[in-house]
């Protein structure tokens, strides 16, 4: 029977992995938040303007 080498990883190895999933990760999330905000999203053209003074008027 022959035993199995099982070899421990480095703290600064996990840890350098760890970081670069990081760095991956936000270089992701912020390439995602420019390229959202190269869309053009269409905004209302006219201004409302609700009177809510009668409903004011009826909650008093």
């Amino acid at each position: 029977m022959q035993l199995k080498y099982n070899r421990q990883r480095n703290i600064g190895s996990s840890i350098g992995r760890i970081l670069i999933k990081l760095v991956l990760l936000s270089i992701l999330i912020i390439a995602g938040i420019f390229l959202i905000e190269k869309i053009n999203f269409p905004s209302p053209e006219q201004n409302y303007k609700i009177d809510i003074t009668n409903e004011i008027n009826k909650l008093k």
